[in-house]
């Protein structure tokens, strides 16, 4: 681990970042692994105390151990894995970008396959999941890792739209809950599952919609603009935090107002929240893996 310490971390643009002590966390970033090509997908695993993530252009994920500080390959090959969350049974959910799926991985290892197809035809390359309270897995499906072979393989559409869908672990139902996106990449449910909210890249915004209790989308609208946006995550007091490539990390008020930023030196794919007091910013930029103790919490770890 080496850390970063010639860097102006924290960027105000707004008081209530730091009246609600977003800058007061650690003045450095820890720079925890720098041997990939392109990271995404940190996950926290609270269990083993350990974090995974996904090394696309060498299709592998990649294991780091908050007790030793050692680095480990997870999984290889992992079909250009990129995106990962946890079920409701403390379970890996992967978006395999390579693959055109999304798995589950079981207690025994073994992978079982969410999604593959939508209406008969492929998916073009899962990006990112969330699993909501139901059992339920959203995700989005973009064509990055269709478009070229560093990230997957170079393949025609079948579906021809980027789309987000929700799939349903006990029927095996794949339905299409939202379209008309450029480059659909991060999601995240509100805390209390009434929104989810959606980042578009190529749009350089993020969408959110009203959630129904059938696992309908409504009231599509525009929650803010973000250059770059990659994935998204929640604090616990509603403020929602983007990766956003060289942009680095965003932090947005409640109504859609840039208030602050975290200066990272690399472009900046993902983050998330993790360690004992799920305080622990983890980000994954380019070939890095960078951590930050914040005085900030995300929300709740729910299963």
């Amino acid at each position: 681990m080496s850390a970063i310490a010639d860097l102006t971390l924290y960027e105000i643009l707004d008081e209530r970042f730091q009246t609600g002590r977003c800058a007061n966390g650690d003045a450095r970033l820890d720079r925890l692994y720098d041997d990939c090509r392109w990271a995404e997908g940190p996950l926290y695993l609270p269990a083993w105390r350990q974090l995974v993530w996904s090394d696309i252009p060498n299709d592998r994920m990649l294991r780091w151990d908050e007790a030793t500080g050692a680095v480990s390959v997870f999984r290889s090959p992992a079909g250009h894995s990129n995106g990962n969350t946890l079920d409701r049974e403390g379970r890996l959910i992967t978006c395999e970008q390579g693959n055109r799926r999304v798995t589950r991985t079981e207690p025994d290892g073994s992978l079982t396959v969410i999604a593959d197809r939508f209406d008969g035809k492929r998916l073009n390359s899962p990006n990112d999941a969330v699993v909501r309270s139901d059992g339920s897995i959203w995700f989005s499906d973009p064509d990055f890792g269709i478009t070229n072979d560093y990230e997957g393989h170079r393949a025609t559409s079948e579906i021809g739209a980027c789309n987000l869908y929700r799939a349903d672990p006990s029927t095996g139902e794949v339905r299409m809950v939202a379209d008309g996106f450029l480059g659909p990449n991060g999601l995240v449910f509100s805390s209390d599952e009434s929104e989810l909210y959606a980042a578009d890249t190529r749009a350089g915004h993020i969408r959110a919609f009203k959630v129904t209790d059938d696992g309908a989308l409504t009231d599509d609208r525009v929650f803010t603009t973000c250059p770059g946006v990659d994935n998204i995550r929640f604090d616990d007091e509603g403020r929602l935090w983007a990766a956003a490539m060289e942009n680095g990390v965003r932090c947005y008020a409640a109504d859609g107002t840039l208030i602050g930023r975290l200066r990272v030196p690399e472009p900046v794919s993902n983050i998330a929240f993790g360690g004992a007091k799920n305080n622990r910013l983890f980000i994954t930029a380019t070939t890095s893996l960078y951590s930050l103790v914040m005085s900030v919490t995300g929300l709740p770890r729910v299963l």
